[in-house]
């Protein structure tokens, strides 16, 4: 049996993510952000608050590690908590005064990276990569609820 990388999806996808995630924390370490945290950011970016259950949901995280992460964002100062309306047993997450004032930085970061990296790609191949991509994780996320 042969193991070749350079025909496996998955090795590749894995490799490429490691890659950006890597890149991307160089930019990011001097805002003080990590690109474990940017699924929050993404998530609470234009004001949104959301449960640590929604985000967990939304960055497709196990709860344990949502809550760790939360906790060091707190501890940050780039979260804040306030208590849910609709549910007095949970918070709701937002992004905090500071965490806003750097979403143009890091933004400008995430896009670097991936200008870098796609720099050899047309802009029809950029979409079509990005199409793709899209492809791979609906149909493994359809497969998720299946299992």
């Amino acid at each position: 049996m042969s193991f070749e990388r350079e025909h496996s999806a998955g090795y590749l996808t894995n490799w490429a993510a490691r890659l950006f995630a890597r890149s991307i924390d160089r930019r990011l370490k001097t805002l003080g952000v990590s690109s474990g945290q940017l699924p929050v950011f993404f998530a609470l970016a234009g004001g949104r608050r959301m449960t640590q259950k929604q985000l967990a949901e939304a960055a497709a995280i196990e709860q344990p590690t949502m809550a760790a992460t939360l906790a060091r964002m707190e501890r940050d100062g780039l979260i804040q908590r306030d208590t849910n309306p609709a549910d007095g047993r949970s918070a709701l997450v937002a992004l905090s005064p500071a965490a806003a004032r750097k979403a143009r930085a890091l933004r400008e970061a995430i896009d670097a990276v991936n200008r870098e990296a796609l720099a050899e790609f047309t802009a029809t191949d950029r979409e079509a990569l990005l199409a793709m991509l899209r492809k791979v994780i609906s149909t493994l996320e359809s497969g998720r609820e299946r299992s």
